[in-house]
């Protein structure tokens, strides 16, 4: 019985380390950090696309299929030729970030699949950018309103994937190129626009320091009209009165002669 045994064992053995041989790297699937996986399950009901599966190893059925996405946050770069409202042609650089919802990756995968950004992101940039700039001009995506032309780009292209488990989390205009005539005479505008600000500023601020001076002045001449009105001869005798009293008082006053001075006021001679 025991030499019947063994062989049987090492018969078993043999069995397991073909199968780990044949078998083995579809058993053994290595999730890598910045990555999520579902699993198809051959025998079973599909894929299983509530389960999501983290980083690490994991052992799987070999008639299994793990499939697994890269859910880090991506930049893509996409140029563009487009017609701004005014019929000339622009070229244009965006900027996309993207990355699938990660909880959602298997959803994701049964209803696009992981070329979502082919069929999806691409597409819904390119039509949303073509209409967006559509509704301006040159000069305004070169200079004056290029950051709100950039959200609207964004706003709407993130309406178009947000239901579809793809997170948008920004969209930049990186570069705009127009003919060299077209963006020679922008900038010369541009030149003279800001020359004329800088003009109705410095007369602003001169208009306004004329306005303070007068200001100044009427309100000096007013304090001046309010002493004339107030100070009369009687009341600077009574002053010069007191301060006599108050000299007096010192011990540095000598003599206090009492006589008709400018304004009849007492006369002091000598001093220390």
């Amino acid at each position: 019985m025991e030499n019947q045994g063994l062989p049987k064992a090492m018969v078993m053995g043999v069995v397991g380390l073909i199968f780990v041989v044949m078998f083995g790297s579809s058993m053994f699937v290595t999730i890598n950090p910045g990555q999520k996986g579902v699993l198809f399950k051959t025998l079973g009901e599909g894929l299983d696309k509530d389960y999501v599966y983290g980083q690490g190893l994991h052992v799987i059925a070999p008639w299994n299929d793990m499939i697994v996405y890269d859910v880090k946050e991506t930049e893509t770069f996409e140029k563009m030729e487009v017609l701004s409202k005014n019929g000339l042609s622009i070229k244009i650089d965006l900027s996309i970030l993207h990355h699938p919802v990660q909880d959602k990756i298997g959803y994701l995968h049964d209803n696009i699949g992981k070329n979502y950004l082919e069929k999806i992101i691409k597409p819904a940039v390119r039509s949303v950018t073509r209409e967006v700039i559509g509704n301006y001009l040159p000069e305004e995506l070169y200079s004056t309103k290029r950051t709100e032309i950039e959200q609207e780009i964004y706003d709407q292209t993130n309406e178009i994937v947000a239901d579809k488990n793809i997170n948008l989390p920004a969209i930049y205009i990186r570069d705009v190129t127009l003919p060299q005539t077209l963006k020679t005479a922008i900038e010369q505008k541009l030149k003279q626009e800001q020359e004329s600000l800088e003009y109705e500023f410095k007369i602003d601020k001169a208009r306004k320091e004329a306005e303070r001076k007068e200001i100044e002045a009427n309100g000096i001449a007013k304090f001046q009209k309010i002493v004339n009105q107030t100070i009369t001869p009687q009341l600077l005798k009574w002053k010069g009165v007191e301060a006599t009293q108050e000299i007096a008082k010192s011990s540095n006053a000598k003599v206090i002669v009492i006589g008709n001075g400018d304004g009849d006021l007492p006369i002091i001679l000598g001093g220390q």
